[in-house]
């Protein structure tokens, strides 16, 4: 039997269907967490074999003596792993350390983890990319400047979602950032690019080969629904583009990806971007080692008339996937900020919606600023039925002349 030890099983709150999933195909699965095990729901305790509670997660000795007891009780483990960006490094450096060889390893992280490290195999694959520049002080940006024009964005070359992400429209912007960015922080910097967000969604078997593939669209930036507070939407695409699938295949391969869920991020240039492509053209964003945030993994499963959580364990097990997916429809996702006049209320939403929504939930604190507070997951047979219900949905009241 194979041994599986998840790290944070509990966190994010639908990570517990890895574990439970791994379980059904027969594998020993012992969870890693610093949650009190009371604290854990039925569904997961069920899921895992033994868990070992740790007092934090970021002490990276504990987490060494807790995977070191499991293989002391257990013999080897055959995988470790959290699906989890923020964890991506402390994963890699755990399977080095105690050779554990199916999964990324220490010395894979600049490629996978670092945005000026992914620019690289980008190139191999054959996908643009937008200039960049690793920021130093205010002569190297502008002179970097200079050569790409303003608007710029700088971000943390090592960093998670739109955390700490801007958008610099001018020097006297460029001085502010430079003035109060985190001194331990590496950034980057690159050209600014007019376009949307597609993504390849895929689980890839131990011979780089796709065994599900999906992919969605965020039609604004995630870097402006959080810098400015707004509305959070993306959808799951009912079928796969031919060039983002092309563009997805072969980033796969460049980066060497082997038994890993993955979620690719490119651009769709919204106009002709000289150095970069024609309007609609596919080019590179950033690539992540990990599923889809949030509740991304159930909007794919609504979406494809599938299970992913399962296809990613049949990976595991099996190395290849026992279930086919069914019917495929668009997946949506609003994220409602809490404190705007919408027309409709919640009671509206549903009652106009409820057939067609699959979730609704609040969002924890620690999810809100990029996902919204008050969410809704529904399904449409057609672009236009999503078209509307995002129209519907964040529709706010005209506010009155005074």
């Amino acid at each position: 039997m194979k041994n599986v030890i998840f790290i944070s099983p509990n966190f994010p709150t639908n990570y517990w269907l890895f574990c439970r999933e791994l379980k059904n195909d027969g594998l020993n699965v012992l969870g890693i967490g610093d949650a009190p095990y009371d604290e854990l729901t039925g569904e997961l305790k069920n899921s895992l074999s033994e868990y070992y509670k740790v007092g934090s997660l970021e002490n990276y000795d504990e987490v060494y003596r807790a995977v070191a007891y499991f293989i002391f009780k257990h013999g080897r483990v055959d995988w470790l792993e959290s699906n989890n960006e923020y964890w991506l490094e402390r994963d890699a450096q755990l399977r080095t350390d105690f050779h554990i060889t199916s999964g990324f390893q220490a010395d894979d992280i600049p490629r996978i983890k670092y945005k000026s490290g992914m620019k690289e195999f980008y190139e191999k694959a054959g996908i643009p990319a937008a200039r960049w520049h690793l920021v130093k002080g205010e002569n190297d940006c502008l002179a970097f400047i200079k050569k790409v024009g303003w608007p710029v964005v700088v971000k943390p070359d090592n960093g998670v979602g739109a955390s700490d992400t801007h958008k610099l429209s001018d020097e006297k912007e460029l001085k502010r950032f430079l003035e109060t960015r985190a001194e331990s922080v590496s950034y980057i910097m690159e050209e600014f690019v007019h376009a949307e967000v597609n993504s390849y969604d895929a689980i890839i078997d131990s011979q780089g080969n796709p065994i599900f593939e999906t992919g969605n669209v965020t039609p604004m930036s995630i870097m402006d629904i959080v810098n400015n507070e707004d509305n959070s939407i993306y959808y799951i695409v009912k079928d796969l583009p031919a060039d983002v699938r092309k563009a997805g295949r072969a980033a796969v391969k460049s980066f060497g990806v082997k038994s890993r869920f993955v979620h690719f991020e490119f651009f769709r240039l919204t106009q002709d971007q000289e150095g970069m492509g024609k309007k609609g053209d596919v080019v590179a964003l950033e690539v992540n080692m990990r599923p889809c945030g949030g509740f991304s993994p159930d909007m794919m499963n609504y979406a494809n008339s599938t299970n992913v959580y399962k296809i990613w364990a049949d990976m595991i097990a099996f190395d290849h996937s026992t279930i086919e997916s069914g019917e495929h429809t668009f997946c949506a996702y609003a994220g409602r900020r809490d404190g705007k006049d919408f027309v409709l209320d919640h009671e509206a939403v549903m009652e106009k919606y409820g057939g067609h929504i699959k979730m609704v939930d609040r969002i924890p604190d620690v999810l809100s600023d990029a996902m919204g507070n008050q969410m809704y997951v529904a399904t449409f047979k057609s672009k236009k039925e999503l078209d509307t219900f995002y129209k519907d949905v964040l529709k706010l009241k005209k506010k009155k002349k005074e």
